[in-house]
C-alpha cells in the first residue's frame, strides 16, 4: 500500500509540473487553458509520471548509450503528447497533411534508429528494444478501419512484441550481473504494457478524435515539387493518390506480408525524402492473391517492393523470398539482415516454412499449423501459436519465442538454440537429436518479468542393468 501511495503522490507532482510546464521538451507553456486542463493530457501525464520515471530512473544508474537512448524515448513520448494537443485543435488532415503533422515524431524516432546503426554497441539490446518500442507510438496515426493499421489498442500491443525479443535478452543477460539493467527492461516493458496500452484503451480506442471546427493541417506543398527526376509520375505538384492499402509499411528493405504492417520507418523516410506519402505503396486485391490467380502462382504480398539497397542474399541459393504458395504454405528463404520480417495474414490451416536465413527476426503473428525452421543461421522467430509442431533442423544460434502454445518443439542437429516459453506453454514436449547448447527459458513463478534459464541435456550415461540398458542424462552443474 506505500508504495501505491507514492506512485500515487509521483503521479500528482508530475501533474502539476505539467500544468505549469506543458510537459515540452522545451518547457514551453500550452496554448489554451482547456487542452492544459483535459482529462486525456492530464492522464498522460500520469503515465510519465507513473511508468516513465522508473525507466529514467534506471537508465541514470547505468548511464552512457542506456541513458541516452533513454532521453531519446522521454522526447518522442513528450513529442506525443504535443500531438494529441494539436490533434484537439485542429482538423483530420488528408493523407500528406498527416504525414506532415507526425513529421515531429518521425524525427525523433530516426535519432532513436540511428543509434542502432553502424558498429554494434555492447547495449545493442537495449538501443534496439527503445527504438523497435517507439512504433508503439504510431497509434495516433489510425485514421480507421481501412488505414491498414490494427486498431490502436493491438497497434501498441503488436508494436511491443518485437521490441520484447530485445528486451528479453536484455534481462537474460544481466539478471546475474546487474539489477539496474533488470530494472530498466522491466520498466520499459511496463511503460507500453499496461502503460501506454490502458491510456490509449481509456481514451482512443478508436484513434485520436480531431477536432471538427480547428485549424487545418497543410501539407507540404514545397516538398512536392522535387520529386519529378527521381519519380516517373507525370505532373509533379498532382495531388497525392488515394489511400492505399496501410498509410504505414514497414522498413523499405523488408520482405512484408499480403497485408502491409504499421511501421514508421517508410512513411518517414518518404517525408525526408519529400516525396507523396502515397508514392510506392500499392494495394493488394482479391485479385492479386494466389488462390484467385490463374497466370502464376506463389506470390502474395509486396517482397518484390524493395529499396535500391536491398540486402544482400545467399549467393549460391537464389533470390529472398516470402510469399505464400498455393495458399496453404508461407515460404520465406535466403532472408539476411532482415530484422523486422513479418507474417500476418495467416490461418490455422497454413505450415510456415523457413530457410537458409541469416541475421534476421521472423515475426508470425496468427495461428499456424506448424513451423519448420531449416538451414537458418542467427536467426529469431517469435510467434504465437502452432496447431502441431515448431521445428529446427540443421542450423545454429536460433532464438525462439512462443507468445502463445504449442504442443511440441523438436531440435534436430542444431547447435546453439535458446527457447523462450511463457506461462501457457510450459506443457510443451520438446525432442532433441545430435544437437547442442540448448537452453529453454521459463517465467519465474516467484516473479513478474524473470525468466529462469534451463540447460537441456546434450550427454547421457548407458549402463547395461538387468539385461537392458539404462539411458541418464549427464546432470548440469549450476542449471
Amino acid at each position: 500500500m506505500d508504495e501505491k501511495l507514492i506512485q500515487r503522490l509521483e503521479s500528482a507532482v508530475a501533474r502539476l509540473e505539467a500544468l505549469s510546464t506543458g510537459f515540452r521538451p522545451g518547457g514551453a507553456p500550452e496554448s489554451g487553458e482547456d487542452v492544459v486542463t483535459d482529462p486525456s493530457i492530464l492522464a498522460f501525464d500520469d503515465l510519465m509520471g507513473q511508468y516513465f520515471a522508473r525507466v529514467l530512473s534506471a537508465a541514470e544508474k547505468i548511464g552512457g548509450q542506456v541513458l541516452e537512448v533513454t532521453k531519446i524515448l522521454k522526447e518522442a513520448f513528450s513529442v506525443q503528447r504535443e500531438l494529441l494537443v494539436k490533434v484537439k485543435q485542429t482538423q483530420k488532415p488528408d493523407l500528406a497533411g498527416l504525414a506532415e503533422f507526425l513529421k515531429p515524431l518521425n524525427e525523433v524516432i530516426m535519432k532513436a534508429n540511428a543509434l542502432t546503426e553502424g558498429r554494434r554497441s555492447d547495449f545493442f539490446n537495449h538501443l534496439k528494444a527503445a527504438a523497435d518500442s517507439l512504433s508503439a507510438l504510431a497509434w495516433i496515426a489510425f485514421t480507421g478501419k481501412d488505414c491498414g493499421m490494427s486498431m490502436p489498442i493491438a497497434h501498441v500491443e503488436e508494436s511491443w512484441q518485437m521490441a520484447e525479443f530485445y528486451n528479453n535478452k536484455v534481462l537474460v543477460e544481466y539478471r546475474n550481473k546487474d539489477p539496474n539493467h533488470v530494472e530498466w527492461a522491466k520498466a520499459i516493458k511496463e511503460l507500453y504494457l499496461p502503460g501506454l496500452r490502458d491510456y490509449v484503451k481509456s481514451f482512443y480506442p478508436l484513434g485520436p478524435v480531431w477536432s471538427v471546427t480547428g485549424k487545418t493541417t497543410a501539407s507540404a506543398a514545397p516538398k512536392a515539387s522535387p520529386p519529378p527526376p527521381k519519380t516517373s509520375a507525370p505532373g509533379a505538384p498532382a495531388p497525392p493518390p488515394p489511400p492505399p492499402a496501410s498509410l504505414f509499411s514497414s522498413e523499405p528493405s523488408q520482405a512484408s506480408s499480403s497485408k502491409p504492417k504499421a511501421g514508421m520507418a517508410a512513411v518517414f523516410q518518404e517525408i525526408n525524402s519529400g516525396k507523396p506519402v502515397t508514392l510506392g505503396l500499392k494495394k493488394v486485391t482479391d485479385d492479386m492473391k494466389t488462390k484467385n490467380r490463374a497466370d502464376r502462382v506463389g506470390i502474395v504480398g509486396s517482397s518484390e517492393k524493395r529499396g535500391p539497397t536491398a540486402s544482400p542474399s545467399f549467393s549460391k541459393t537464389g533470390p529472398p523470398k516470402l510469399e505464400l504458395q498455393m495458399g496453404r504454405k508461407w515460404v520465406v528463404e535466403n532472408q539476411i539482415g532482415r530484422k523486422n520480417l513479418v507474417i500476418d495474414d495467416c490461418d490455422a490451416k497454413q505450415s510456415v516454412y523457413i530457410f537458409g536465413c541469416k541475421d534476421s527476426v521472423l515475426q508470425i503473428q496468427g495461428k499456424v499449423n506448424n513451423i519448420t525452421v531449416d538451414k537458418c543461421t542467427k536467426l529469431g522467430v517469435v510467434f504465437r501459436d502452432v496447431v502441431a509442431a515448431f521445428e529446427i533442423v540443421n542450423s545454429n544460434g536460433v532464438e525462439v519465442q512462443c507468445q502463445g502454445s504449442a504442443p511440441t518443439i523438436s531440435v534436430d542437429n542444431t547447435g546453439g538454440c535458446l527457447l523462450y516459453l511463457n506461462k501457457d506453454s510450459l506443457g510443451t514436449s520438446i525432442t532433441t537429436a545430435k544437437s547442442s547448447e540448448i537452453n529453454v527459458l521459463v517465467p519465474d513463478a516467484g516473479s513478474d518479468g524473470d525468466w529462469v534459464e534451463h540447460a537441456l541435456p546434450q550427454q547421457f550415461v548407458h549402463l547395461f542393468k538387468d539385461g537392458r540398458f539404462e539411458t541418464t542424462p549427464v546432470s548440469h552443474s549450476g542449471g
